[in-house]
């Protein structure tokens, strides 16, 4: 009796399913790989939205006394052409005025900013001996767009029947931005709305007429005794270099008021005879918050609050959660100081939860979608068939979300959409391989065959097939990784990630899908008519 031959492994499916069907490290390496996506969702920084590098900055060259013609044509006509030079800049915008040229160059999407930063201080430093004579030194300013994003927004506000004023509010809060500031991975802390202590000087036009002086005379008065210092010229005899110990000119209005401003008829004018002077706040600055707050059954309170808004960025790349925890610790840690001075405080936003609560809830509805999955499984092909496919799914997220931490991504809506989209691909390969296998379970001739040479032979004829159609899906994806502009930079995840997560699918489906069924199918019992045919001779 001739004995069948035995199955030949043409494609890598077969390879791979062969090589891990009875490997005792194929358990290890699936309780490996899920343990790895878990650690990878619990430890990559998470953010509400991508985190789009924009680079650029502003050059602001001086040149006093200089006509808006003047400084297009010998400031910025040449330095645009000198810019130009530099690579990855995509547009430069020069203004010109009186006394001052203004130049605003943008880089191209995604282009680091600290190189862009180093390339535009270089070119311009490279060129400061063909700047014409006359022109002071240029300054550069650099965008900061990647940390001027708050991640976190904190009104304080005085609270009712508090008498705490504009000044101790402000001085409350700046010491608070300074314990913030301390803390790892906060970039940048701002204040809005805050008022500073200050004299306030309100000069007396018609007392300035009458000693027949001016408000420049005032100013200059002013500016004087805040700013100079006695010059060391020299040594004494002998050879001890002089110091001098000057006390601060301005401790008190009356200090303010005794400046001498002028003389007149050889007696001093002082500041306090043209002028009077308070201590208040800054007055010239106009920028102010108001908070309004509603009371708990909804209705407005009758009055506005002052506020003082401190804001938060974080680096780029570093987890908004984290970040904004820490921030929120230090707060809450300051909060009995703020209450004993009559200080309340209102979290207006906060970024990192807010990006919590995103990825959550699509992990939320991603674990509802494998599901529904695994149903409609058990109804097409069995519950032991739905269970092989339903846990390829989480192995499957779990090495994408592994790579993805290894490339430095962060978790966002837009990764999360990308697992979601590539999802319903993703069983794809598990349903072939296990629909194939059931299918050679229910053969005729299926009990010629071991199992391990079935699981084998199923998997290896549909690798050819699915592998194609794998790399077709994975090519529709590719394109979308050239898409330039800001578009391009807030999709990125989605041709980064969909292609890993169809790959890993193939290695797990031909991996995993034979070796669970090796543990949960069985070959079915077939009754051999032959032998009813025996008995009725």
């Amino acid at each position: 009796m001739a004995t069948k031959e035995a199955y030949q492994i043409v494609d890598v499916a077969g390879k791979l399913a062969k090589g891990f069907l009875r490997n005792p490290l194929t358990a290890v390496l699936g309780a490996f790989l899920l343990i790895m996506g878990y650690l990878a969702l619990n430890v990559m920084p998470r953010e509400e939205d991508p985190q789009i590098a924009i680079s650029g900055g502003a050059v602001i060259v001086a040149m006093p006394g200089a006509s808006p013609q003047e400084i297009e044509n010998i400031i910025v006509n040449p330095l645009e052409r000198k810019l130009r030079e530099v690579h990855g800049i995509e547009h430069i915008y020069g203004m010109a005025m009186d006394n001052v040229g203004i130049l605003n160059v943008m880089y191209y999407i995604g282009e680091n900013r600290e190189d862009s930063n180093l390339k535009l201080y270089d070119k311009i430093l490279q060129n400061m001996d063909s700047m014409p004579k006359g022109v002071m030194q240029p300054l550069i300013k650099p965008f900061d767009i990647d940390i001027d994003i708050p991640i976190v927004s904190v009104a304080f506000y005085p609270k009712e029947g508090s008498k705490v004023d504009d000044v101790k509010l402000f001085e409350m809060v700046r010491r608070l931005q300074q314990k913030l500031n301390a803390i790892d991975n906060v970039a940048k802390t701002t204040l809005k709305g805050a008022h500073k202590a200050q004299y306030n000087v309100e000069v007396d036009m018609e007392k300035l007429s009458a000693y027949h002086l001016s408000l420049g005379q005032i100013m200059q008065a002013v500016q004087s005794v805040a700013v100079d210092v006695p010059d060391v010229k020299g040594r004494t005899a002998s050879n001890q270099l002089v110091i001098f110990g000057v006390k601060n000119a301005i401790e008190s209005i009356e200090d303010v008021g005794s400046v001498i401003v002028a003389q007149y008829m050889n007696s001093p004018i002082y500041l306090r005879d043209v002028a009077k002077v308070t201590n208040g706040i800054d007055l010239q600055n106009f920028q102010e918050a108001k908070l309004y707050m509603k009371s708990q059954k909804g209705e407005p309170l009758s009055k506005e609050k002052r506020q003082v808004t401190l804001t938060v960025a974080k680096l780029a790349g570093t987890n908004a959660v984290f970040v904004a925890e820490d921030v929120m610790r230090v707060i809450q840690e300051s909060e009995a100081i703020l209450a004993k001075e009559g200080i309340g405080y209102l979290v207006t936003r906060n970024y990192g939860t807010r990006a919590n609560e995103a990825v959550n809830e699509l992990m939320h509805h991603l674990l509802i979608t494998i599901v529904i999955i695994a149903l409609m499984l058990v109804f097409a092909l069995g519950w032991k068939e739905s269970l092989i496919v339903t846990f390829t799914v989480p192995a499957i997220l779990a090495i994408t979300l592994f790579i993805a931490y290894l490339s430095g991504q962060t978790i966002n809506r837009i990764t999360l959409f990308a697992f979601l989209l590539s999802l319903g691909l993703l069983v794809d390969a598990a349903i072939i391989v296990i629909e194939n296998i059931h299918r050679h379970l229910h053969a005729h001739d299926v009990d010629s065959k071991e199992m391990d040479e079935l699981l084998i032979e199923a998997t290896d004829e549909i690798g050819a097939p699915t592998n194609v159609a794998t790399l077709a899906i994975i090519l529709t994806m590719v394109p979308m990784a050239f898409v330039g502009g800001m578009m391009g930079s807030f999709m990125k995840p989605i041709p980064y990630n969909v292609p890993v997560a169809l790959v890993a699918s193939l290695f797990v489906a031909y991996i995993f899908t034979p070796y669970l069924s090796l543990k949960l199918l069985k070959k079915p019992t077939h009754k051999h008519h032959h032998h009813h045919k025996g008995a009725k001779l």
